[in-house]
């Protein structure tokens, strides 16, 4: 339809028309949206999760996550140069151990040559640069499943903390930057902090999953940390879902505690805990696009339902409008590559 047509079956705007707001003026190219953006995702935000199996030369993919792999140490410094290369400068190690060598008080979490201390001694000495993270929990390595010591079917808090600070300190002795206990035990915070201190490891951070929730969206991350638990749930010490002020409560006891980061876990769901927390606490915080996310965006893309390059960017600048200073995800790869264009 031609201009003059329109301008036949629409009248102009009569001179001293109401006044209004042009806001589309800052809308109008893509220079000037780049220019005006308030937020924006970089490849330098990204943390990306890395399953380290004992083994050699393993490669397995993980079903319910395409694109991720359970990776045995002879695949690290591969792994860790693509990284790189992507301007991905952080990982967050989970270890995976035969089930032959799980027990009931997950002694391979803190054992000095255990699988994910092994990963970060290879890590630091092939690529130094690479900032590197490491989850301290007992949930992988128990034969049950749950993330510490059972008495009478039930995980006891006060056998366990002592553990998750032997867990952290074994790490830092390894070469970990960054210690994160992601158990939510009571009291952890305060006890790994003290360990750590006492090792003479004062500079090492802690990164509290100070707010994770007994969320849904986990499902196969278990499958692929063999950590999915023999029975019951974890909803005994993780959040419940439908508490906010709670949240608070926790990343303000965490930090009262020695926590110098707080994670948000999950991140998608939960942008209003996010908020909220970014706006009250004056300390980095960090999003955890968990597997649930990403298997659902995967999920959907392969059926063509979605454009996953835009799902996946819009997703996680959310999480950085929100209040993440970063992000730990697994589309952190094909997130770079799409930003590098």
């Amino acid at each position: 339809m031609s201009a003059s047509t329109i301008d036949e079956a629409i009248p102009t705007v009569a001179t001293g028309h109401p006044p209004f707001a042009r806001t589309r003026r800052t809308r109008r190219t893509a220079a000037i949206r780049d220019f005006v953006r308030e937020h924006e995702v970089r490849a330098e935000d990204f943390v990306y999760p890395l399953f380290v199996a004992e083994g050699a030369d393993i490669r397995n993919p993980i079903g319910s996550m395409p694109g991720q792999f359970q990776l045995s140490l002879d695949h690290l410094d591969a792994e860790v140069d693509e990284l790189l290369s992507l301007e991905v400068r952080a990982v967050l190690l989970f270890g995976i151990l035969e089930e032959g060598h799980k027990d009931a008080i997950g002694s391979g979490a803190f054992a000095e040559h255990g699988i994910l201390q092994e990963a970060v001694r290879r890590i630091k000495a092939h690529a130094p640069e690479m900032l590197v993270i490491t989850d301290v929990c007992a949930c992988e390595y128990t034969d049950h499943g749950h993330c510490g010591v059972l008495i009478d079917g039930v995980v006891d808090n006060d056998r366990t903390i002592p553990l998750l600070a032997q867990t952290a300190v074994s790490h830092a002795a390894a070469g970990a930057d960054i210690v994160a206990p992601s158990d939510m035990m009571d009291g952890r915070v305060a006890w790994i902090r003290a360990a750590l201190d006492e090792s003479g490891f004062s500079e090492i951070p802690i990164m509290s999953y100070a707010a994770k929730y007994a969320s849904a969206y986990y499902g196969p991350f278990r499958d692929a940390a063999g950590s999915t638990p023999a029975f019951g749930d974890r909803r005994s010490h993780q959040m419940d879902p439908g508490n906010a002020q709670e949240a608070m409560r926790e990343i303000a006891i965490d930090l009262q505690e020695g926590a110098d980061l707080v994670i948000v876990k999950p991140a998608l769901a939960y942008l209003d805990i996010l908020r909220a927390a970014s706006d009250r606490f004056e300390v980095p915080f960090v999003a955890y696009n968990v597997s649930g996310e990403y298997a659902m965006v995967k999920a959907a893309a392969e059926r063509g339902w979605i454009d996953e390059q835009r799902v996946v960017l819009e997703t996680l600048l959310s999480m950085k409008r929100a209040g993440a200073d970063r992000i730990i995800t697994y589309h952190a790869k094909d997130a770079a590559r799409w930003l590098a264009r």
